[in-house]
């Protein structure tokens, strides 16, 4: 039987668990901020199954790190239908924040004009291409919608750590350097294919000499759409000493024309490892793109403290 102030004694009593404190507290959950804008991932490249989802999971990993982030995807070559192009998505989006506001008023409400950009388009790159990157400059504008355009997802630390996995996975590289163990096709020089010319060659050598420091391995980045640069490259890291070469692509996927990366390996006469696809970083990288250009920090879930 209990008492006014809790159970009879010798009944168990379940206490509430302390909140942790200090650096083993467990991170808060969070939220997408109320009205924020969507973002949008522009996708390039021939649009398809595979291509859709890859993109579909790029997005699962954004919503998961932030939930009730509205999260969409346009192809830069898409027809409208089963693959909603860019232009399409973004006046899609204006058009419900515009239907959203006329409704509250129509309600009675004392809805203000809409203010700020309804989308956040982030780049599906890994590293700048001009070309690709003003056609997706040029459907924001065909839009007409107040959309903000981040920039490519790299040159960044975790790309490095992507490449890492890929290139294990086809057991050209140790899974970890602090193992000590070696893999007997493990590569002694990469070269970190890319495409966007001489910009994006530049760009991924910076996220290069964070994959050499990983692999204690000379890394030289290369396009794979300037002729003859592949074959150069391989023929440099030969020439300094590496005899066992393997192709690290620095792209995400949908970007890669078909067949361009086999035709790269067999210049360079090497393995390849597999593009970087929708690997947990990628996801992140667009969120962190996403939430830097509108200069918001996620804010906790309803009901729980903040620190």
């Amino acid at each position: 039987m209990s008492s006014p102030t809790g159970p009879a004694s010798g009944l168990p009593v379940r206490m509430p668990r302390p909140r942790q404190s200090g650096r083993h507290r467990r991170p808060e959950p969070v939220v997408a901020p109320e009205g924020a804008p969507a973002l949008v991932l522009a996708v390039p490249g021939v649009p398809g199954a595979p291509t859709r989802s890859l993109a579909e999971e790029v997005v699962s990993i954004a919503r998961s790190e932030l939930p009730g982030l509205d999260a969409r995807i346009g192809f830069l070559e898409g027809d409208d239908q089963e693959f909603p192009t860019l232009q399409s998505v973004l006046a899609h989006a204006a058009e419900e924040r515009t239907a959203r506001v006329q409704q509250a008023r129509a309600a009675g409400s004392e809805a203000a004009d809409p203010d700020g950009p309804v989308a956040v388009v982030v780049p599906l790159l890994a590293g700048p291409d001009s070309a690709l990157t003003r056609r997706i400059r040029q459907a924001v504008i065909d839009s007409r919608a107040p959309v903000e355009l981040t920039d490519v997802l790299g040159p960044h630390p975790l790309l490095a750590e992507a490449l890492h996995v890929r290139l294990s996975e086809a057991g050209l590289a140790r899974a970890d350097r602090a193992r000590l163990f070696t893999v007997a096709t493990a590569a002694d020089g990469i070269i970190l294919a890319t495409v966007g010319g001489e910009e994006a060659v530049q760009a991924a050598g910076i996220t290069g000499m964070l994959l050499a420091a990983r692999l204690a391995v000379p890394v030289m980045a290369a396009a794979l759409d300037q002729e003859g640069a592949i074959a150069a490259t391989a023929e440099q890291l030969r020439s300094s000493g590496s005899t066992q070469l393997a192709l690290a692509p620095y792209l995400i996927g949908p970007e890669l024309g078909e067949g361009l990366l086999d035709l790269a390996a067999k210049e360079a006469e090497c393995a390849s490892a597999e593009a970087l696809g929708a690997y947990p970083a990628i996801g992140k990288l667009a969120l962190a793109q996403y939430t830097t250009a509108l200069g918001i920090t996620p804010q906790p879930a309803p009901g729980v403290p903040a620190h």
